[in-house]
């Protein structure tokens, strides 16, 4: 493993921190803290942590000395100084005379001896950072060190390996019992450079933050060395001959709604991340796959993310389908009552005084394909793929050398059930379209993109499609959602672009079909291209994203949200718009076709007739030509409706986003014009 310290860097960490009074301490803290959470083969999404002990100042100027550690859940990539909370450490080095001590109480201790009350919560293992004499402490789940330790005999192969340069600690639950056991190992041999928690992780320390990372990564390099020496089979596991199979984007929505929740009498779907890779597709084409997945995770750590074990599907056979959605249906339900099994096999042991939490995977494997992580949004679901696909490299390592074994189920219990690791995935998003998955279409300005910024601010998973390869990318990243390029008006580019929303979300809950264009003349006049363009447009791109959001629908089987922008030449056409206004009426049924067609499948459809919205350059000359025309100014023409007002692109949006949430609505149209009865349905 590449060392990365730089002193250079280290010094330019400490000159930016202490500028703003952060002192040398914690700012190489924050310096080395980085380095080892840039590197994913030590550390993933919030894993390990890190401590400094130092001095600070009290309110009154006491010199108190304080162990500055990692701050539960925080992520050492891209941690800051406030994500260490201070603890005074005299106290906390105390509770080590005691036996025993329950979560509540360690959690007491070390928030009611922080230096400041409105800190994070610290870190599980502040008890083991707080006894170690050194000044400083990393602790990391090197893929590496795990190789070596989750093996039926890890413990021997660690001290040929390491000698006295590490304390061997055996697996014990995170926490008080973990600290009084690392003590126990230490005081036998204080000059180790190291601890290694067997199935769970190291320590490291020293006197100064470079000596704490150097051992680090020499002891994680010396694990990588034997491990390549070790394995002495060139491929870890028997391959199946490989089948023509189904698509990601086809079978990913089938997954992805057998796994939808009932929540408050709503389905609600997983958002899903796929990934393959050769290493992945290798471990899925074992004829011993359900064997290995059921030996859980290769730390302790990743369980509350990814849960103890995935759940294995049939290989999708093309041109079988319906054997793969039984198939799936029926792995499901075994995952469901195993994992009820397991809940009451193991709470009972303890009397019965968790609560069991949903019995639904949080990976999933395909075999001959690749895997998905699921999670409640976006981020959650990469960091189980993550989660998931470092799994599958360390035990492919593993079964190279010799046989995996993680820790007992027992123990995995304990730690899923642990009320300190769920408080690290924090409290589930209230936001109204949290974990649904929206396209936008002409999501890269005007209307579309403030749909896109309110549909966003709501908690949806936006996907912007718009033709312009520069205003997509900017308007997804102003709500950090995704963009794809995609011609509306092309089947193909359709077809394509949702294919990759499947690939990349799992599917898909709203569309929003709203890229159009105005096209002018005298309708006996118009030019015959012009119009097939307009229609183009204006009718059939609306019907092909349409289609192809309603195949996904169908294939998820948990209803689905069409809306469209039909515009008030719908309802109340203008002079010489014909080649707008015919389109746009054409569009305002069809959204009422799809209504009648789909609603017994939970599909809704609805549209949007708005006016006189700004929303570009060319919008804007239209405006100034028609208030020209009236004698009037373009102020006056914008609000030249009952309430007197202009409407924004940002109130058409939040018309999309009231339709969207109604649950109970379908073949509506909601006008949004600031008031024009000539344009009113009813």
């Amino acid at each position: 493993m590449k060392n990365r310290w730089s002193d250079r860097d280290a010094k330019s960490c400490v000159d930016e921190y202490i500028s703003r009074t952060v002192n040398e301490d914690l700012a190489l803290r924050v310096y080395s803290s980085r380095l080892l959470g840039s590197e994913p083969e030590l550390v993933l999404h919030g894993g390990g942590n890190t401590s400094v002990k130092t001095r600070i100042f009290d309110i009154v100027g006491k010199e108190t000395e304080v162990l500055c550690v990692k701050g539960s859940g925080y992520d050492l990539k891209v941690i800051e100084p406030a994500g260490f909370p201070a603890v005074r450490l005299r106290p906390i080095r105390e509770v080590f005379t005691l036996e025993s001590m329950t979560d509540e109480e360690l959690i007491n201790v070390q928030r009611t001896n922080l230096f400041d009350a409105s800190a994070p919560n610290p870190s599980v293992e502040t008890l083991l950072h707080a006894f170690l004499p050194y000044k400083f402490v990393d602790h990391t789940h090197a893929n590496a060190v795990l190789t070596l330790t989750d093996q039926k005999n890890g413990a021997q192969i660690c001290r040929d390996v390491f000698g006295d340069t590490l304390g061997l600690v055996p697996y014990v639950m995170p926490g008080f019992a973990l600290a009084k056991k690392a003590q126990e190992v230490f005081e036998q041999n204080k000059a180790v450079e190291g601890l290694l928690v067997l199935k769970h992780g190291i320590f490291t320390f020293g006197e100064n933050a470079k000596e704490s990372y150097d051992r680090m990564i020499n002891l994680v390099t010396k694990a990588e060395l034997e491990i390549i020496k070790r394995q002495n089979k060139r491929n870890s596991f028997p391959k199946k001959t490989p089948k023509s199979l189904i698509s990601v984007s086809k079978l990913a929505p089938i997954l992805r709604g057998m796994l939808a929740l009932e929540q408050g009498g709503v389905k609600q779907s997983f958002v899903m991340d796929f990934r393959t890779s050769a290493k992945i597709r290798n471990f899925l084409e074992s004829k011993e796959l359900r064997v290995y997945g059921k030996k859980g995770t290769i730390t302790p750590d990743h369980i509350i993310r990814t849960k103890a074990f995935p759940m294995v599907v049939p290989t999708p056979e093309k041109g079988k389908l319906e054997k793969f959605r039984k198939g799936c249906k029926k792995a499901l339900d075994k995952y469901v009552y195993e994992y009820h099994a397991y809940f009451e096999r193991n709470n009972g042991y303890r009397k019965g005084v968790k609560t069991e939490l949903d019995p639904f995977p949080r990976v999933i494997l395909i075999p001959s394909v690749g895997l998905f992580g699921l999670g409640e949004d976006a981020f959650a679901a990469s960091v189980a793929s993550d989660l998931a696909e470092t799994n599958i490299k360390v035990i492919s390592d593993v079964e190279a050398m010799g046989t995996f074994e993680g820790i007992s189920e027992a123990d995995i219990f304990d730690v899923e059930y642990w009320a300190l690791e769920q408080a690290k995935l924090g409290p589930p998003s209230q936001k109204p379209l949290n974990q649904k998955i929206v396209a936008i279409t002409g999501g890269g300005s005007g209307i579309g993109a403030a749909t896109a910024r309110v549909f966003s601010d709501a908690g949806a998973i936006v996907v912007v499609l718009d033709l312009n390869e520069t205003s997509a990318p900017m308007v997804a990243e102003e709500i950090n959602g995704f963009s794809l390029i995609c011609d509306v008006t092309k089947v193909k580019s359709v077809a394509g672009a949702f294919g990759k929303i499947c690939k990349k979300f799992g599917g898909l809950d709203i569309l929003v079909s709203n890229a159009g264009a105005a096209w002018q003349g005298r309708i006996g006049e118009v030019d015959d291209t012009l119009l097939r363009q307009s229609f183009d447009l204006n009718f059939f791109a609306h019907q092909s994203v349409a289609q192809a959001a309603v195949r996904i629908f169908l294939d998820q089987k948990i209803g689905g949200c069409l809306l469209f922008n039909a515009s008030k030449q719908a309802v109340n056409p203008g002079r010489n718009f014909g080649p707008y206004g015919l389109p746009k009426a054409a569009t305002m049924f069809l959204m009422r076709q799809y209504a009648l067609d789909y609603g017994e499948e939970g599909i809704r459809s609805n549209a949007i007739n708005a006016d006189r919205i700004r929303t570009g350059i060319l919008n804007n000359d239209l405006i100034t030509s028609r208030a020209k025309a009236r004698g009037i100014s373009k102020k006056e023409y914008m609000s030249g409706n009952l309430l007197r007002c202009e409407v924004k692109a940002e109130d058409v949006a939040k018309g999309f986003l009231h339709l969207a949430l109604a649950e109970k609505t379908t073949g509506a149209v909601l006008t949004v014009d600031g008031g024009n009865i000539p344009a009113a349905l009813r």
